[in-house]
Parts: C-alpha cells; structure tokens; sequence
C-alpha cells in the first residue's frame, strides 16, 4: 500500500530532503500538485484543509526570515502578468485560500517547500527541498506592494507562518527524546549567552547528522574549506564535521541550509565555533587568535553549487567582533 498524504511530515521523507523537479515533490506526496503553490487534502469532516505551500518567489508580497515567512494566498486561473504582478485581488473564497485559512484555525501544521528561485538566503540550487513544518500564526486581507498592470490597486489574502521548534521537526521516538536533552541543557544555560552553547553542540554533534550538512561534506569529499586537511580513518573513508555559521536555535536562530554549512575538518570546526578564526564576506580566512603552527588557507575554499551566502559570514564575523578580544584556555 502506498504512502498517504496527511497532515504534518510525511514518512520516510525526512526535513532537508531535496528533489530535483516539482513532480518528484508530488511524487513524494509532499504536495498534491506540480504546479499551484498551496496544497490541500480533504479532512476528515469532508472540508478541504491546507497541508503545504511551496515558496519559489512567486509574488512580491512573500517574505522569508526562515523562522517567520509572509505568504500570499491565490487566485483561480492565470493570476499573474509576465513580469509577476497579479491581475486582480484575492478572495478568501477561493479554495486554496480558504483551505490555509481553516488549517489556520485547526491550528494544522504545514509543511514547507523551498524552490530555487526562493529568497538566496534559504533556497537549494536548481532543487526543492522540505523544510519542514510551520504554523500559521496569523491571516489578513492586505494591499499588494504592487498595483495590477492597469494600475489599480490589489488585495491579497496573507498568512504569516512560523516554524516548529526543532522537538517538532525530528521524525523518530530516539531523535525527539535527544532533542528534548539538548533544551534542557540550553535552559540551563540562561545565565550567560554562548556562541554556540558548546555542551549542547557536542551533543547534537554526536546524534545528528543533518541531511543539508551531509550534501556539503559530499561535495568537498571531507576536505576543509579553511585549512585544507583531508582527514581518512583507517578504512580510507574521509572524516569532517558540517558547520553551521550562525548556529542554529536560540539564540541567534541559523538556518540548517546549505548556504549556513561549511564542510571543516575538527580542529577548524572549533576555531569557527570560538571564534578564533572568521571569514570576511569575500570569503577571507581572518585569525582573530594565536593560531602558532597552525595551517589556513588564505580564502575560504568555495566549490560551485555550494551557494554559501555572506550574510551569515557577517552575522559570524559581526558577533565576535563585538565581543572583543578572545581569550582561550
């Protein structure tokens, strides 16, 4: 018997997985089409309830933050001219609208599609990738940036979508019982901000291996982006670790994206994490420590279809900077 959509992650899919073409989405039953942008099955009522989107630059009006998305609803038919702007204003009544809207109050989860003409920051290249799950938070009926191509103004149906906290987003008993270790231990570290909080990143190290970070060390074949070292184990298979720039959870809240992971070796996984060492945003490798003996490269290795993004080396760089001088010991 196939797999079923339903409401919430969809088994054997799990969040990060990529797919090449919008029907392998389909396929995947992530989505019920290849086309429109809001998916929606029937509930068990008999009403028509949303349990996706996909966000692949569609309308001027969307925003993505990757913890908070503005999404704009639909219209039956072509909506759009060819430069994107929408021909005429939306209507709560159409299916797909009214779908997200009751999902909105049955407070169902929706997952998430990114495609790549989606906002750089987050999107893959030349795929789509599940990101997982949302809540919408709010809705609205608001006026479009743009005006329709006869100048008149437009209405749009908006819903604003926050993402679940990562206890939500793991599919097994043993990674939700992990993730349920790993805040308890930020609760515990409430007293002083950490960049990242280490006990918790060793720990996380150790279970969990995200797919994006897996896809990152494939394509460099475990050879660091800072300092070059190919690390082998006995059996000749290479070793390296996948290194989130802005870190992820509280509290500075990074992306698990391609665009946010560098493939390092160990030892320059914790010069990053400490900030003994940053990346300019033309991808210069700046000691910020003594680094005696030590090996770097003058610039940040980069291989095409990597799609690292500068604003998380200046989120990185920024930050510790602003803490000052290092101290290690």
């Amino acid at each position: 018997m196939g797999i079923e959509r339903v409401i919430g992650h969809i088994e054997g899919v799990p969040v990060g997985a990529i797919f090449h073409r919008r029907v392998d989405v389909q396929r995947a039953h992530l989505h019920q089409t290849n086309q429109r942008g809001i998916s929606w099955l029937v509930d068990v009522d008999g009403a028509k309830a949303g349990d996706a989107i996909v966000l692949h630059g569609g309308y001027a009006d969307d925003e993505d933050c990757w913890e908070l998305i503005k999404y704009t609803g639909a219209s039956e038919g072509k909506d759009k001219d060819s430069t994107g702007r929408l021909l005429r204003s939306q209507s709560w009544s159409y299916q797909d609208n009214a779908a997200l809207l009751l999902s909105y109050e049955r407070k169902y989860p929706i997952r998430v599609i990114r495609g790549y003409k989606g906002d750089e920051r987050f999107s893959p290249s030349n795929a789509y990738r599940y990101d997982g799950l949302y809540e919408i938070t709010a809705v609205r009926t608001t006026r479009s940036k743009q005006p329709a191509p006869d100048g008149s103004e437009v209405d749009i149906c908006q819903f604003e979508l926050r993402r679940l906290p990562d206890q939500n987003q793991v599919q097994t008993p043993v990674e939700r019982h992990v993730m349920d270790v790993l805040e308890e231990l930020n609760e515990e570290d409430t007293r002083e901000e950490k960049f990242p909080r280490s006990r918790s990143m060793r720990v996380r190290r150790l279970i969990r291996d995200t797919v994006a970070a897996q896809r990152i060390k494939q394509l460099y074949g475990g050879q660091c982006q800072m300092c070059g070292l190919l690390l082998l184990r006995p059996d000749g298979t290479p070793y390296c670790e996948g290194a989130h720039i802005r870190p992820l959870g509280r509290p500075h809240h990074g992306p698990d994206v391609e665009p946010n992971i560098l493939c390092l070796c160990p030892t320059c996984h914790v010069r990053l994490d400490i900030g003994a060492v940053v990346v300019d945003q033309d991808r210069t490798v700046i000691p910020r420590a003594d680094l005696s003996g030590a090996r770097l490269l003058p610039e940040l290795a980069v291989k095409d279809g990597h799609g690292l993004h500068a604003d998380y080396l200046k989120y990185h760089r920024g930050y510790w900077e602003a803490q000052g001088a290092v101290t290690l010991g």
